[in-house]
């Protein structure tokens, strides 16, 4: 067991303690403010130390210090937990029982492993002399979880609990961040023992390659490699993934790019990591990015891919991908992604904020400079002949001019939180994002029901940030519950839900790869009345938008009320998402419909039908 060098003796070291107030005091030592959890028999042990625990510490204005916040469902606080580290950056904290309570949590898990989230998900389990008996609500949960997270322990040394609890902390945050699942036996909860106040578990196989990967720092032999592939090119492009925010490495990736004029194009994940309101951002790219940054990526002859994956989202076709780059370059913490989908010409495995301000620092000591005029012009003219686009005549209500008018109240500073389909890619293309962690979605996993418990969490993260999700009528019923979450703890987060009466991303391939065949997608016959179902949740803001003529009074009155509001809005069920590069094409073959340029006269008619979803 390793001990902390250097520290303090912990000032309840050596108190005898049950299991389940060490769990407890070690999440306070990793200074935990908020648990999502529901309870149950194999967890009451630590539920119990909990309620003891803010009883004791109550602050001042007797808040508690660390409030256990109770979902409709485990599903709902896996999401809610991984909102909260998503907007945070910290790490989110599950609390569940046995069983069910348990099993219910496989898809945020999975979801948080998909898209590298930080959460620890505590367990409950019947007590260790009954594992493997098909005990009441028993299920095996090393089995299952150990396929869809970064790590899971079973606690069966009741002396090692304190050392776990810590460790999972450890290997949740760290490298490539990911869940963390801590399988408890309800014995080990109610064992009495003594506390250390300090020690984690050896792990030191990952110690070592983490320390590995955190000490490789670039030298100046592979800094003057990379510059000469800069000094070569005329038109480089960053291609920035979801790692430069999990690493908050953003500051210097704009600083690096602005000090040598690069172009930034984000993937869905990375949204956020650079300003999108500013000139030489092209906001995303790939299947749904907008057509500007993926002509960009067609013309760029240096790609420098900082973060990302080179995922089929973005890579549909990679051989295809970046066309005309002659050289490209990928920095990422994670050795197994070099090289996984593209090959590259120079890499770098280590720490991406430190290997940013080292590779800046290089560049001042040779005083790199090269003008980038052409390309800047180019870039503009992108922007402003391929921008986003749609039928702003319309007499229906269309979701683009939904989401503009949002925009323009909240001015690229709100949280965006969402469910998956053509309303997460529609926020994703129409909304500003000026600052990391304001965009929160499941991309890798695509899980619907994600938006609103999402946004519960990041409300409880940055309680002074305003917090919309935005939602799809299907999406938001996956864990509709939650709406009644929203109101208990006051909350003021904004739902929005776009209602087209359907599975609408779904019902757009089934019109352009099934020949119109809308199998299962059509929902005009579901008889939920979304705006009843918030009131009689508790929200006393919940309305119907359904005149083009009341949107801006409707939806600025939603934006300004003080706490919790509920606004459906009916939009033209024929809206698509545009552009669209089908699966496995390349960005020559993108769709821009009928409102956005497109350089190649691409229409919708043209898609090679052979794709799949």
């Amino acid at each position: 067991m390793n001990t902390t060098k250097n520290s303090k003796i912990h000032p309840l070291a050596g108190k005898k303690m049950m299991g389940a107030d060490m769990i407890v005091q070690v999440l306070a030592d990793e200074n935990v403010d908020t648990i999502f959890g529901y309870s149950g028999g194999a967890i009451l042990p630590t539920y119990d130390a909990v309620f003891r625990f803010n009883d004791a510490h109550k602050k001042v204005d007797g808040t508690q210090p660390m409030p256990l916040i109770v979902p409709a469902n485990e599903q709902g606080a896996g999401f809610m937990a991984s909102g909260y580290a998503r907007a945070s950056g910290d790490v989110g904290v599950v609390m569940v029982t046995s069983g069910p309570g348990a099993t219910n949590t496989v898809t945020p898990i999975r979801d948080c492993m998909a898209d590298s989230v930080p959460i620890v998900v505590i367990c409950g389990q019947v007590p260790t002399t009954a594992i493997g008996t098909d005990a009441f609500q028993e299920a095996p949960v090393s089995a299952i979880m150990g396929a869809v997270s970064k790590h899971i322990f079973l606690v069966t040394d009741a002396t090692l609990l304190e050392s776990t609890i810590r460790s999972a902390f450890e290997l949740a945050r760290t490298g490539r961040p990911g869940p963390v699942v801590i399988d408890v036996p309800k014995d080990i909860q109610n064992w009495e023992g003594l506390f250390k106040g300090s020690g984690t578990l050896p792990l030191t196989g990952y110690r070592n390659r983490l320390n590995a990967v955190m000490n490789n720092n670039l030298e100046e032999k592979t800094c003057e490699k990379f510059f000469a592939l800069l000094k070569d090119s005329k038109r480089p492009l960053i291609y920035a993934g979801g790692g430069v925010i999990n690493a908050n490495a953003s500051d210097e990736m704009k600083a690096f790019a602005s000090a040598y004029g690069i172009p930034i194009v984000t993937t869905l994940m990375a949204l956020g990591a650079s300003d999108t309101t500013k000139p030489l951002s092209l906001h995303m790219l790939g299947m749904h990015g907008t057509a500007s940054a993926n002509y960009a990526v067609d013309d760029c002859d240096f790609l420098i891919n900082i973060g990302a994956r080179f995922d089929d989202r973005v890579a549909g076709d990679p051989k295809g991908f970046a066309p005309n780059a002659k050289k490209i370059a990928h920095f990422d913490v994670d050795i197994s992604e070099i090289g996984k989908v593209k090959q590259v010409d120079w890499h770098h495995v280590g720490q991406l904020k430190n290997d940013l301000v080292n590779l800046l620092a290089y560049g001042k000591k040779i005083s790199h400079r090269k003008s980038l005029d052409q390309w800047h012009t180019h870039i503009a003219e992108l922007k402003e002949v391929y921008k986003l686009n749609y039928d702003r005549k319309s007499n229906l209500i269309q979701p683009y001019a939904v989401i503009e008018e949002i925009n323009s109240l909240t001015g690229g500073n709100a949280i965006i939180s969402t469910g998956v389909g053509q309303h997460q890619m529609w926020a994703a293309q129409y909304f500003d994002y000026k600052e990391p962690r304001l965009w929160l979605t499941s991309g890798s996993m695509g899980t619907m029901g994600f938006g609103l418990p999402a946004a519960i969490g990041a409300q409880f993260a940055q309680p002074n940030r305003m917090v919309i999700d935005i939602d799809g009528d299907s999406s938001i019923r996956m864990n509709i519950g939650e709406l009644e979450t929203a109101t208990t703890y006051k909350l003021p987060v904004k739902i929005l839900v776009l209602n087209n009466f359907g599975d609408g991303m779904v019902r757009q391939w089934q019109k352009l790869y099934y020949k119109g065949r809308m199998s299962a997608s059509d929902k005009s016959l579901h008889r939920k009345d979304f705006t009843k179902t918030a009131e009689a949740d508790g929200f006393e803001f919940s309305k119907k938008l359904d005149k083009k003529t009341n949107l801006k009074k409707i939806i600025k009155e939603f934006i300004d009320f003080k706490g919790p509001a509920f606004l459906e809005v009916i939009i033209d069920p024929d809206a698509g998402v545009y552009p669209m590069v089908g699966p496995g094409q390349t960005y020559d073959k993108m769709i821009t419909g009928q409102w956005i340029a497109n350089r190649h006269d691409i229409e919708d008619k043209e898609v090679d039908k052979s794709g799949m979803f």
